[in-house]
């Protein structure tokens, strides 16, 4: 079973226990897919009685990222870049985290990413209780948008092919700049894990998938993951370029192990 490095878990459980604003501290982890963040989450919040989340159990339902493909961009029926998560979701279950008192039992989202649609509500987990902190994962949490001159050439296929004109990656950029930006100024600290190159990001999330499925991936499979894998590459090279809010930075090496300590970005 894989486990979070005790370095990372170490320096997550010290940003999750500083004093917050209000409330219990709101810390979010940042990292290319199949980095590690939600093993990390997970393990800390267990360890110290923390709520935890993912981004990705937010995500809109297919139906209705089809609708907005239909009526936006084709683009949008893939889950993954800002636009196609239930932010109102994710605002909500803050609000009841942060109000939730000793004896509440607070429903957290979860999504079956099989399915690729939410669970039912009776299937969510529940946290019990108070938080002591409450901890979020997702690839995208803390990025900051780009500058429009950076967004006019595509940087891969999926962008020059089936974005020749700039409309999708304009309309993500303008999500990550306005309600996504939004929820970002609300998070206590972030941790940023940082992959090597964007050249690791396919065979991890190729692992990631195998995981889920329980067996090695058909060639086909890998195939699709490379396209998959597209949809979220301009948002982790600005990420990795420094495109992200203040925190802790850790480098990883292609194993997923720190490559050294946290180097604070501002």
């Amino acid at each position: 079973m894989t486990r979070a490095h005790p370095a990372l878990s170490e320096l997550l459980r010290g940003l999750a226990l500083r004093p917050a604003r209000t409330g219990p501290p709101l810390v979010g982890v940042s990292g290319a897919q199949g980095s590690g963040k939600t093993t990390l989450v997970r393990a800390v919040a267990a360890d110290i009685g923390a709520a935890c989340l993912s981004l990705d159990d937010v995500y809109l339902p297919s139906a209705e990222r089809l609708a907005l493909a239909q009526r936006v961009h084709p683009l949008f029926s893939t889950r993954g870049p800002p636009g196609s998560h239930d932010l109102s979701m994710l605002s909500d279950t803050l609000e009841a985290l942060f109000a939730a008192r000793p004896g509440d039992r607070t429903p957290v989202p979860a999504f079956d990413k099989l399915a690729d649609d939410p669970l039912p509500r009776a299937a969510w987990p529940v946290f019990e209780g108070r938080p002591t902190a409450i901890l979020i994962d997702g690839w995208c949490l803390g990025a900051t948008p780009q500058l429009p001159e950076t967004l006019e050439e595509p940087i891969n296929s999926l962008e020059r092919d089936r974005d020749p004109d700039g409309l999708w990656r304009k309309m993500v950029n303008d999500n990550l700049a306005g309600p996504y930006a939004m929820i970002f100024s609300r998070f206590d600290s972030f941790l940023h894990l940082a992959a090597p190159d964007f050249g690791v990001v396919q065979g991890w999330r190729e692992q990631q998938q195998a995981g889920l499925l329980g067996r090695d991936l058909a060639e086909t499979e890998k195939a699709a993951m490379k396209t998959f894998v597209q949809h979220f590459e301009r948002i982790t090279r600005h990420m990795l370029a420094g495109g992200r809010l203040p925190g802790p930075v850790v480098q990883l090496d292609a194993q997923r192990r720190p490559l050294g300590p946290a180097v604070e970005s501002r």
